[in-house]
């Protein structure tokens, strides 16, 4: 790895004691990192203690303010630190962590602004575990937003991201969803810049214990989805002004400064 790229992971932990250190020590394993940061959402159990004792960046919230907010801290605190690619690994090991490094080449090496893991092409989801109701959603879900914005994407609500620091100074995100709506939000800004987005096959583990996303914050979830598609075709029209679709013109393309330090 060049040593002008300083690459950061982005744990969002709420109660992940189980888990968190399993998927810390895959990730060094397979991927050398500079900065490894724990966005502790408030949790009630040895989370932010075991991120310190591994040697993690901490940044800890006194309540839970969901998933959203926790990215929120840590992009901040990565960036703050002069990291160049930024890499969300769920805490909870949901997502394979020995895949972190694909992700960062892709960043590093390919000069994707953002590159986004994907449930739906690698063997079969349902087979994974993947409960059915998910299945249909994200299938639904994601046709409707390639079809509202643009994009060729297979699974638009994968949390197994990474994005280029460039990218990520490119976009508000602190003024995006708190809850999970926050992974929508920013792949919609990509999409809405044009910026070129990567898919990563991988395989998933659905478990209980791993999953925050229950039947009824799935429904509040897509429900949620649907009004957002809504309120991008208000503003596409000049119906209704919404501040989230507004994007700001910038000097420099995104992914140019990553590509120099690669040089």
């Amino acid at each position: 790895m060049s040593s002008n790229v300083k690459v950061a992971i982005v744990m969002p932990c709420f109660n992940t004691e189980q888990t968190m250190e399993r998927t810390y020590h895959t990730v060094r394993q397979h991927c050398p990192i500079d900065i490894a940061i724990v966005a502790d959402d408030g949790s009630h159990d040895r989370t932010a203690e075991i991120g310190r004792e591994l040697g993690c960046v901490v940044v800890s919230h006194p309540k839970n303010r969901g998933y959203g907010g926790a990215q929120k801290s840590g992009y901040s605190k990565a960036l703050e630190m002069g990291a160049d690619v930024v890499v969300l690994v769920h805490g909870d090991n949901q997502y394979d962590p020995s895949l972190t490094g694909e992700f960062v080449e892709k960043v590093r090496d390919e000069g994707y602004p953002v590159v986004t893991g994907t449930r739906m092409v690698l063997g079969d989801a349902l087979a994974s575990g993947m409960p059915w109701w998910k299945f249909l959603a994200n299938k639904f879900l994601t046709g409707l937003e390639n079809f509202a914005f643009g994009t060729n994407l297979t699974d638009f609500h994968n949390g197994f991201r990474a994005y280029s620091a460039d990218f990520l100074r490119s976009v508000p995100f602190d003024t995006f969803s708190e809850k999970f709506d926050f992974d929508t939000d920013i792949i919609l800004h990509a999409a809405l810049r044009k910026v070129r987005i990567a898919e990563i096959p991988h395989t998933t583990r659905y478990r209980e214990e791993n999953s925050q996303m229950t039947f009824l914050k799935g429904v509040q979830y897509g429900t949620g989805i649907m009004i957002t598609v809504g309120r991008y075709y208000l503003h596409k029209f000049g119906l209704k002004h919404e501040p989230l679709f507004e994007i700001e013109t910038h000097d420099a393309k995104i992914g140019d400064g990553m590509r120099r330090n690669c040089e």
